[in-house]
């Protein structure tokens, strides 16, 4: 018996982990991956942030899918990498609403795959990319002026490092 009190499977039950709901949906065939990694990536980012979130879901779409999104949220019909809708603004889960939804993840792989191709990089980490882009998004970082960019871009710099230490980029199936 641990000094938390109960004990599973060797491992100690403690009241004050919480655990994120990540749901992801896979509705393209141009990249395989484990959607099991996706969860880890997701976590792993939002535990560097030190966010407060019970819930996320990411989806991986077709290139018609994100440009149709594009197009209805932002008037614009091109293709992009991904799209991030925020829910709760309540950044730590404070006040009688303790229960936060992060948002929700839009992200097109053939994107990925397009743009490692002509960069000769690798899809697999392009698209790890977008996925910490879009959490970001999530959490209130900003692309939209050249500081906020500056900052975005150093926080998605500072995730991928930690990702390649946790050996957590998108691999093939």
């Amino acid at each position: 018996m641990h000094s938390l009190g109960l004990c599973v499977n060797k491992v100690a039950f403690n009241p004050l982990i919480t655990f994120v709901q990540i749901h992801v949906y896979n509705k393209q065939k141009n990249l395989s991956f484990p959607l099991r990694l996706v969860k880890k990536i997701a976590d792993a980012v939002i535990k560097l942030e030190n966010q407060s979130c019970d819930e996320l879901s990411i989806y991986f779409v077709t290139p018609l899918v994100i440009s149709q999104l594009h197009q209805q949220y932002f008037n614009d019909p091109s293709t992009t990498d991904c799209i991030s809708f925020p829910m709760d603004t309540n950044k730590h889960g404070e006040g009688p609403e303790k229960y936060r939804i992060l948002g929700e993840i839009f992200v097109c792989p053939q994107t990925a795959f397009e743009y490692a191709k002509k960069h000769s990089g690798d899809p697999y980490e392009e698209c790890t990319l977008y996925i910490v882009h879009g959490l970001l998004h999530l959490m209130g970082y900003e692309d939209t002026e050249r500081k906020k960019k500056l900052i975005m871009r150093k926080a998605e710099k500072k995730h991928m490092v930690n990702l390649k230490k946790l050996n957590l980029l998108l691999l093939p199936k």
